[in-house]
């Protein structure tokens, strides 16, 4: 499971568990209660986490768009690591920090009614205080496209040409007409002699390369529904903020329980999408599903058995498998070869096996 893809899903899942633990219970009471019982501190510490997380989802999406799109569409040009992939991490919460400071800056709690400030702490609010009006606006457009949508469109780009590579190309697998080239090279299979030695490596290697897209298909089909979740589950709250922020709505409304619904629902939505992903991964990929069902029987269930096979089975399977990007690299490398090269050689090998058995 030490893949590169995987280091970039367990970043994206600790920033899921940094959402459900500091910002849920939080954002349930404020939506419920309209008032911050948590005091000055946690005014700046909990809304700077929140966005610290998005940050660090978004970016880690991005990452993992990138990688993917270097390891299908331009494999050679360069090559992904562990490594690499730790630093990128590592990178990610450095800058996500960094440009959230401003969010912690500005949160202060005020009253809602200032002459009852100091008889009740109901209706206080932990709210945005700018020096300018024009600094709020500023603040709020750079972040929704910094962090919505521009590595959004970045994303829906790169796996598009993803897409484009895996499912419309004429690679083998994917073509009637290569499907037609592969059925055709089963005939020369039949004869005997020297034939039979020259064709049976060719067919190993196109065989290899319809098992390399097959799992590249399955890795690139997960995360694109993951960022589909992503985007979906983000929208609603992007798109209230800007109204607020931005163009002033809901400061004069008469409708607050609207408003508050409205929200509250936004708020839902972005907490559905930490607790969807572990559900897409189980239900989207064989090895998170194998490996859900081992932890599970090994922490519920106790059985030592199915743990010691379990941990077996991970100590034989470590030293074999490598990550998807680096079966692609070296595969790459190797053969040198591209669809159209795959294709050539099809197709000499079907002139050749016509050849010999014309000679027969």
């Amino acid at each position: 499971m030490r893949t590169v893809t995987n280091y970039f899903i367990v970043n994206l899942s600790l920033a899921d568990v940094l959402v459900t633990i500091t910002c849920l219970p939080a954002t349930l009471v404020v939506d419920i209660t309209e008032t911050w019982f948590f005091g000055k501190t946690l005014c700046k510490v909990i809304p700077y986490l929140q966005t610290v997380s998005v940050s660090v989802s978004v970016l880690t999406l991005s990452c993992i768009a990138l990688d993917r799109w270097y390891a299908i569409c331009h494999p050679l040009m360069f090559k992904s690591t562990a490594k690499r992939a730790r630093n990128s991490i590592v990178i990610i919460w450095i800058v996500s920090c960094v440009i959230m400071i401003p969010q912690a800056i500005v949160m202060e709690c005020k009253s809602v009614f200032p002459d009852l400030a100091n008889k009740t702490v109901l209706f206080t609010v932990c709210d945005e205080r700018w020096e300018g009006e024009v600094y709020s606006k500023v603040y709020h457009i750079c972040f929704f496209f910094i962090t919505y949508m521009v590595p959004l469109c970045l994303m829906i780009l790169a796996y598009l040409q993803i897409f484009r590579k895996l499912w419309c190309r004429q690679i083998p697998g994917t073509s009637s007409i290569v499907q037609k080239k592969w059925k055709s090279l089963q005939c020369p299979i039949q004869s005997k002699g020297q034939g039979q030695q020259t064709v049976k490596p060719r067919i190993n290697g196109v065989a290899a390369e319809i098992k390399q897209i097959r799992a590249r298909r399955k890795t690139a089909r997960m995360l694109m529904v993951v960022l589909l979740v992503f985007a979906i589950c983000y929208l609603p709250i992007s798109i209230l903020n800007i109204m607020k922020r931005v163009f002033g709505m809901f400061a004069q409304t008469n409708d607050r329980e609207t408003v508050y619904a409205w929200f509250t629902f936004s708020h839902w939505l972005v907490y559905a999408n930490s607790a969807a992903n572990p559900i897409i991964y189980n239900f989207l990929s064989g090895k998170f599903r194998e490996e859900f069902k081992a932890a599970f029987s090994c922490c519920c269930l106790g059985d030592n058995n199915n743990q010691d096979d379990h941990l077996t089975r991970g100590r034989a399977s470590t030293g074999s498998r490598k990550s998807l990007t680096t079966q692609i690299s070296n595969f790459d490398n190797v053969s040198r070869i591209s669809e159209h090269v795959v294709l050539t050689n099809i197709g000499s090998v079907n002139t050749n096996g016509s050849e010999q058995t014309q000679s027969w």
